[in-house]
This record gives C-alpha cells, sequence and structure tokens, in this order.
C-alpha cells in the first residue's frame, strides 16, 4: 500500500493493474477552465478527471471559504461513479508540484481510504520520461462506496476560534510569506493571517526538480516547527484549504501523521467579521 508518495516508475509499472486506479487534479485558479482543457488533451492513461471546484469542493456561499469541502455523502457518491472500490490503491496527480493533488489525497483520507498517494512531480515528471499519454477517457462500471469519515482529520471555524489562546493548537499556515504577513493579497478580499499562526510555505516542501524533499529532510524541518509538539496539535489552513494539504501530505511523508486541516481556512475565516485578524512577522 501506497499511503503518500508514488513515484512515476511505480506508477508506469502498475498503470494496467486493475486495482490501481489513477486521477487527473489539474487546475488553475486563473483559469478553471484549464485542467479539464489539459485532461481532454493528453493525459496518463486510464486516469479519471477530478475538477477541484466541481468534484473536491461544495457550492460556494459567501461564508464557506473559496474550496468549502462537500458533504462526505456527496463526495463518496462522486467517489462511486468513478467505479472507486474501498481497496483500490489511488494515485492522484497535477500538473507538477502535488497541491492539487494532495487535496484528492487528503479528501480520501478523510473518508478512510488508507490506499492514497500523490504522483511525485506530476504530470511534468511524466512527460520528461516520456512515459505514455492518452486523450480516451476512461470508463469504469459504478461501485458503491461506503466509508467512514474520519472527523478528527478536520476542524472548524469555531474550533480554531476556540482555541486561539490555547497552547494544545499550534496553525500552520501555508501560504506565500507575503500573503501571510499580511503585505500582499492577490486572491481574497482582506489580508493578514489567523492570529498565532506561524509560516509554513507550501512550496518549501519540494526540491529543486517539483518532487517533494527526502522524507529526512522534511522531518528536521517539521520537526523544528513542532518542537515536542504532538502532530495531533498541528491546524493547518491556507487560502482555501487546498495547499493546506500539501503540508498535511508533506507532514505524513516526514513520520509525523495524525496532523489536522482547518479547509474554510483564510477565505472562511475573513466571512465573518467577529472572528480576529493579524498582520506582520509572526
Amino acid at each position: 500500500m501506497f499511503s503518500t508518495l508514488v513515484s512515476t516508475e511505480i506508477l508506469a509499472a502498475y498503470l494496467t493493474n486493475p486495482g490501481w486506479r489513477v486521477f487527473d487534479c489539474r487546475h488553475d485558479l486563473a483559469n478553471l477552465a484549464l485542467g479539464a482543457q489539459q485532461y481532454a488533451k493528453a493525459h496518463i492513461p486510464g486516469a479519471c478527471f477530478a475538477h477541484l471546484d466541481r468534484d473536491l469542493s461544495a457550492p460556494k456561499t459567501g461564508t464557506n471559504g473559496r474550496h468549502p469541502l462537500p458533504d462526505p455523502a456527496v463526495f463518496l457518491a462522486w467517489l462511486g461513479r468513478q467505479g472507486l472500490n474501498p481497496g483500490d490503491q489511488v494515485v492522484a496527480y497535477d500538473a507538477g508540484n502535488g497541491t492539487m493533488a494532495a487535496r484528492l489525497w487528503w479528501m480520501l483520507r478523510w473518508v478512510g481510504h488508507e490506499s492514497a498517494a500523490v504522483l511525485d512531480g506530476g504530470f511534468e515528471e511524466w512527460l520528461v520520461e516520456g512515459r505514455p499519454t492518452t486523450a480516451e477517457v476512461a470508463a469504469f462500471a459504478p461501485s458503491e462506496y461506503n466509508s467512514t469519515v474520519r472527523s478528527a482529520a478536520q476542524v472548524d471555524a469555531a474550533w480554531v476560534k476556540s482555541r486561539l489562546e490555547s497552547t494544545g493548537m499550534l496553525l500552520l499556515d501555508s501560504r506565500a510569506p507575503a500573503r501571510f504577513r499580511g503585505e500582499a493579497e492577490p486572491i481574497d478580499p482582506v489580508a493578514g493571517r489567523i492570529p498565532g499562526a506561524r509560516n509554513r510555505f507550501c512550496a518549501e516542501n519540494l526540491a529543486a526538480d517539483n518532487r517533494f524533499k527526502r522524507a529526512e529532510d522534511l522531518r528536521k524541518e517539521f520537526g523544528a516547527l513542532l518542537g515536542d509538539r504532538a502532530p495531533q496539535e498541528i491546524v493547518h489552513y491556507c487560502g482555501s484549504g487546498v495547499a493546506a494539504c500539501h503540508n498535511a501530505l508533506a507532514m505524513e511523508i516526514a513520520g509525523f501523521p495524525g496532523s489536522r486541516v482547518y479547509p474554510g481556512s483564510w477565505s472562511e475565516w475573513i466571512a465573518d467579521p467577529r472572528r480576529p485578524r493579524e498582520k506582520g512577522p509572526g
């Protein structure tokens, strides 16, 4: 079972194995149609497409963030329509850095599907290595996907707010440093961060080749942030609950399992002006 990362070499070896399922998660926040267009042009053989807004998020209400989690029953029904079975090994990929793929990885873990991994290096690495692609859309017989949600994997805004003064929670903000400090905000209407958060830019999880750093390097870096804290005390957030999953994945790779994600993240947090905010160096 692969539960964090899969290399392109390993995926290529198992590509025709019926117990392995591949999902294309390519997405561009500035061009919402681009991922589907790229998938239609070329994708890894056998891959199904997972659209961030349509398949991996619930409808926006104006107060639940930019990429709210879907109801678990809705997500499980979608998995069933893709023909996924609980014992299948899932490999999710995106254009390269794993941010979008990590969202599906985390959601699968959220509903108890442990055999889920991200393709290290993504579609970019797959192409560089000259591996096969296709425009053919694979068809799978629908399944009845039943599972149990791991409620401990996530927290909501009320949970976070009630613990802002607690020493039992450490918020890790996965956004770029300028956004964390409130110096720039290219997406959301308000700049800043949740009070008490520390910054761990998710791009720092990657090496120069756009693959994840070695587990021992990630362990050293996250260990410096955690100190004596248990991983279960860590809550990841970002702008909308996507990049936060990248940090959750990096912690799993590092050998720190059990951290949590605040899916609503900054875009939900600022929807209520009564929730505190701060700016400046963290």
